[in-house]
């Protein structure tokens, strides 16, 4: 059969990234990277792809006139590979709603907290804020609501009480390094699709 093109967006080390770089080298895995962007041209993560032997290209937002003009670039490069499913691992870029339409049910993203609860920024300090004793990670469709989309996977941890924002992010992460590639195996394999504005699951 053959593997699901993917496409990962970043802006920073990649740690997403590499966790599914990682899967797709056993044979098995029904996917495989055959492109990474970043829109940060001194992202770590580049160097760590094309040290896995993944094609890497910098595509500076800066360097366009407006974000439907980044958004043509990247869309071109992604289409020029054949990819048929685009992962934003820590790419922190809000997109417009034609980039969300083009590949909407292709496009998938990975938040640190348990959505709906603490969507956008400062996540961990949103949740410590609110005094939760459980947080974690989710994985959903990307859609034009930011964080909004429905939910493919999510993953639990807790919290402690002494807990810092740097250190209950370290502790989700983790659990993302597992979540995010059982989540695209789960698309790969078909057992999870987009359907108007709904995630359907398959036996």
């Amino acid at each position: 059969m053959a593997r699901l093109k993917l496409g990962i967006l970043i802006s920073g080390r990649g740690t997403n990234m590499m966790s599914i770089i990682d899967a797709c080298k056993d044979e098995d895995f029904p996917a495989e990277v055959v492109l990474v962007i970043s829109n940060r041209p001194g992202a770590a993560g580049l160097e760590k792809a094309e040290a896995a032997g993944i094609k890497a290209l910098a595509i500076d937002h800066k360097a366009y006139e407006g974000r439907e003009a980044f958004e043509e670039a990247m869309t071109a490069a992604l289409e020029a590979e054949g990819v048929e499913l685009v992962v934003n691992a820590g790419f922190m870029r809000i997109v417009t709603e034609t980039f969300v339409n083009h590949w909407l049910g292709r496009n998938i993203n990975i938040h640190p907290s348990l959505l709906p609860s603490f969507p956008g920024i400062h996540v961990h300090e949103q949740a410590l804020k609110a005094g939760v004793k459980i947080s974690g990670c989710t994985v959903h469709f990307v859609t034009a609501e930011l964080d909004g989309g429905p939910i493919i996977g999510q993953a639990a941890v807790p919290v402690m009480e002494d807990d810092t924002p740097d250190t209950l992010a370290a502790r989700i992460l983790v659990e993302e390094h597992t979540l995010y590639p059982l989540c695209v195996r789960m698309i790969a394999e078909g057992k999870v699709t987009y359907d108007n504005g709904r995630a359907v699951f398959v036996d």
